[in-house]
């Protein structure tokens, strides 16, 4: 029974002894293996692993990318024009052991990169005017100032087993007394532009009107001109016709006389039946009766 009870203690404390001497560390977490309160070992690969019993204790990290909003702050631009910044953090612990030997925790670590991204953006933004910030361009050009920042961050947070991945604004804001001082001035600047567009507009408007006016009046003038030129050719050819066809005495006096009987009969179209006449006058005599 002793032997039993013996066996059965000796066992359970192999039990023990093996569940205490070893751990496990998954794909997304460091472990940091402590032995009085000294790091002795950092585990960074996957999978099951060995420690003292008893002796060591296991500390996690996480491994992953974090995100930390960082709460709004003013800074002031090169132009002494105040502006809120609200941006975030994407970072990693890149050096377990001398994250723990610095900062020890999230939370710090936050601090620390709260304190040390303001000052960042602080100093960038104190290189540009409230203009190069708040303006019609394209979005991606501002890239650049967000790679500096990052970059500058990343430099102060290399001694506390931190990197930065990113630092990202997600708006910038004005203080309520220059936000109508911007907009009054993003108004008047939008005016200038549609008052440049109209004034070019109606220039272009006046060179094509003045074009086709010309046009026109060539086009008019010239129709005029063949006009007139056609108009002299058909009455010199009529007045030729009319040589060839009285060319001789007797076509003449022909040609006299439709004349005259032409105006004899225009001039009794009214009430008025009397007319006067020359006594040699072949139409006279006509009428008269006395011709030969």
């Amino acid at each position: 029974m002793k032997k039993a009870i013996i066996f059965g203690a000796i066992a359970l404390l192999l039990i023990i002894v093996v569940a205490t001497s070893v751990y496990t560390v998954r794909e997304d977490e460091y472990a940091c293996t402590f032995r009085f309160s000294e790091i002795v070992h950092t585990e960074t690969e996957p999978g099951l692993h060995f420690k003292i019993p008893f002796l060591d204790a296991v500390k996690y990290f996480p491994k992953a990318s974090m995100l930390y909003d960082i709460p709004p702050s003013e800074v002031l631009t090169s132009d002494k024009q105040n502006m809120t910044v609200d941006c975030y953090i994407l970072w990693n612990i890149s050096d377990a052991q001398k994250f723990y030997q610095t900062v020890g925790t999230t939370q710090e670590a936050e601090s620390r990169l709260n304190a040390i991204t303001y000052n960042a953006l602080k100093t960038a933004m104190g290189t540009l005017a409230q203009a190069d910030i708040i303006n019609m361009n394209d979005g991606s050009e501002r890239n650049e100032i967000y790679d500096s920042i990052a970059a500058t961050v990343n430099v102060e947070t290399v001694k506390y087993g931190i990197f930065v991945e990113d630092v990202k604004i997600k708006q910038f804001d004005l203080p309520d007394s220059n936000l109508n001082a911007v907009y009054r001035r993003m108004i008047s600047e939008r005016n200038q532009m549609a008052e440049k567009y109209t004034a070019d507009g109606n220039y272009e408007a006046s060179v094509i009107r003045n074009e086709v006016d010309k046009t026109v009046n060539i086009t008019i003038s010239n129709a005029e001109a063949d006009a007139a030129k056609l108009v002299a050719e058909g009455e010199a050819e009529y007045m030729q016709k009319l040589a060839e066809a009285y060319d001789s005495a007797d076509k003449k006096d022909f040609y006299e006389f439709i004349l005259a009987l032409d105006a004899l009969e225009k001039s009794l179209t009214g009430e008025n039946k009397t007319i006067i006449l020359d006594a040699d006058s072949a139409l006279a005599q006509l009428l008269a009766g006395t011709t030969n």
